[in-house]
This record gives C-alpha cells, sequence and structure tokens, in this order.
C-alpha cells in the first residue's frame, strides 16, 4: 500500500478547515491588529492638544489669571489713597476687609437687589428671546429679515449709547413715552422700582437678539419631522415648546441662561447712566457699581477689590451649581 502524497494531505486539510501550511511546532498565530502604539508615542499624542493650545492658554493667563490673582491679592491689603501715593506703607490685612464688607448692612442691601435685579433681567431676556426665535420660524422671508435686522442692530449699539436713548424715550418733559401714555411730567428715573424697571427694559432690548439668534439656530437644526409628528397629534405651540422643542435644546439654553447670568449681574453701564451712579441716595446700586464706588468715588480700592472677589465667587458658584444639576439629570454637555 503506497503513503499519500504530501499534495493530497494538504488538500484534505483544506476540504476540513484546516487551512493552508500545518503550524510550525511551539510557535504561535500571528495577529492580524497592527500593533499598539508604544508609550512614548501615545504620550506625545496625549500632548499634542496642549501644544496647540498655549498660545491661546498664554493669552488667556496674561489677561484673565493674573488681573483676577491682582484683584485678590489687594483684597488682603490696605490699599487706599494713602498707599497709592506713597505716603503710608501698604498692610497685610487678612480678612479684615471681608470682616468689614460683610459687617455692612448696605452690602448686603446691594446684595440683595443685585440678585433680584439680575434674576428678572435673565428670566425676560430668556422669554422674549425664546418667543420671537419661535416667530422667525413662523414667519416669510421678509419679515424674518427684518426682525433679525432690527434685533442686531440693537445688539450693536454701545451700552452706553442704548442707555442715553433709553433715558430719552422716557424723559419726562420731551419724551415720548410719557405723551403716549398720557403720564405727563412723570420721572421714571425718581422711584426705586420704577427705576429698576426702567433699566431692565433696556438690558433686555440689547440682551434679547443674542438668545434669540442662538434658539433660532437651534430650532432650524431639529428635524421637521418631528414638529410636524407633533403637530399633526394636536399638540398646541406652548406644548410643543415645553416637551420637544426645550429638551432638544437643553444644551444651547444652557449657554444662553450661563451668559444672561454673568452678563446680568455684573451690569454696570446701563445702571450708571440711567440712574446716575445708583439713584437717589444709593437706592439703585448693584454690586457692580458699588464696587467702582468704593474702589475710586471712596478711593477704598481694597474694600471694592474685596466686592469683586466676592461677585466671582458667585458667578462660579451659580454656574457649577447650574450644571451639576444638570448633568444630574443626565445631560450631557
Amino acid at each position: 500500500m503506497t503513503a499519500p502524497s504530501s499534495s493530497g494531505v494538504l488538500e484534505r486539510r483544506r476540504v476540513r478547515g484546516g487551512g493552508g501550511l500545518p503550524r510550525p511546532r511551539g510557535g504561535s498565530r500571528k495577529s492580524n491588529t497592527a500593533p499598539r502604539p508604544r508609550g512614548g508615542r501615545r504620550a506625545r499624542g496625549q500632548k499634542a492638544p496642549w501644544l496647540y493650545l498655549a498660545p491661546a492658554l498664554v493669552v488667556l493667563g496674561g489677561l484673565l489669571v493674573y488681573p483676577v490673582y491682582q484683584l485678590g491679592l489687594i483684597s488682603f491689603f490696605e490699599y487706599t489713597q494713602a498707599q497709592v501715593s506713597g505716603g503710608e506703607p501698604t498692610t497685610f490685612q487678612g480678612f479684615g476687609n471681608y470682616a468689614e464688607l460683610f459687617s455692612d448692612s448696605q452690602f448686603w442691601q446691594v446684595l440683595l437687589a443685585t440678585v433680584v435685579f439680575a434674576a428678572a433681567c435673565v428670566v425676560s431676556t430668556l422669554a422674549v428671546g425664546c418667543a420671537l426665535a419661535v416667530l422667525l420660524t413662523r414667519v416669510r422671508a421678509v419679515p424674518r429679515l427684518a426682525l433679525m435686522l432690527a434685533a442686531l442692530g440693537a445688539w450693536a449699539t454701545p451700552a452706553i449709547t442704548g442707555s442715553t436713548v433709553w433715558l430719552f424715550l422716557f424723559d419726562p418733559d420731551f419724551g415720548p413715552v410719557n405723551r403716549m401714555l398720557g403720564l405727563g411730567e412723570y420721572s421714571w428715573t425718581y422711584g426705586r422700582v420704577s427705576a429698576f424697571f426702567l433699566v431692565l427694559l433696556e438690558v433686555v432690548w440689547c440682551s434679547f437678539p443674542f438668545v434669540m439668534v442662538t434658539v433660532y439656530a437651534g430650532i432650524r437644526a431639529v428635524p421637521s419631522e418631528v414638529l410636524e409628528a407633533a403637530s399633526l397629534d394636536g399638540a398646541s405651540q406652548w406644548r410643543i415648546w415645553r416637551s420637544v422643542l426645550a429638551p432638544m435644546l437643553r444644551p444651547i439654553l444652557v449657554v444662553v441662561t450661563i451668559q444672561s447670568v454673568i452678563w446680568d449681574f455684573k451690569v454696570f453701564t446701563q445702571i450708571y447712566v440711567m440712574t446716575n451712579g445708583g439713584g437717589i441716595a444709593g437706592q439703585n446700586l448693584v454690586l457692580n457699581v458699588y464696587a467702582y464706588q468704593k474702589a475710586f468715588a471712596s478711593s477704598q480700592y481694597s474694600l471694592g477689590s474685596a466686592i469683586g472677589v466676592v461677585m466671582l465667587v458667585i458667578l462660579l458658584a451659580v454656574t457649577l451649581v447650574y450644571l451639576r444639576l444638570l448633568r444630574r439629570q443626565g445631560e450631557e454637555l
């Protein structure tokens, strides 16, 4: 009986799924996957993004980190006009400036007024901006273009110019608003509530375009099939916004809300111009104007710096708490 040939054995192994040539003994099958990068190459790949960001981080460090550091440093020293002129040496106070600030009843009144005023501005700005963004999706091209141009014009107007224009509109002697409403010589800036309301109108007027344009861009990115399905189900416009658009636009709404909180909490120009530096007997003071008065009108630069640090801490805390609450709800930002 003759021995089987090697070609016949190889052929039977192919038929049985054995593949080609037999594996050598003691050897290992080679992997088809690409070799993993070495540690040095991986480390270089992780450092590459930071190298690209380095120029921007250097600029931000010079424009943001260093001034904040100086602000915090001055708040721990006695720094008044005497120290600026060199008549007296600068002495370390520790938390003495903060203790003096927190023991001042006017500071807490101004803080409360700032929080209430900023909250009203944020809510009003978001409501007007979101409503007009929805309106832009419902009107034709020409009215949409006119509304966009008008809004961008308000957004581009400098704060001091817009404040002066609004003062003229509500002027008790020559303003057209009092004549149209039949209020005679009513002074909007005399009372505390009416003055804050007038400033709120101006702040919303120059702030809502950002919200409107941003939310409108987000709405246009929502698939039209989703909105059509909601309409076919009989949902009203308010229900579509609350149950469909708002959840899908939550990342955008987070951005505009945080921006509005930061802008409205540190309003300065509108209050200073429209209430003539804080109103009668400081009844319309907010923290930014209060810090300016302490630092430059009273030459208490250390107290003004302490107020600035308190504002920074409050804004950071509000932003972090808001983001944490959203992430608890499962929203990835």
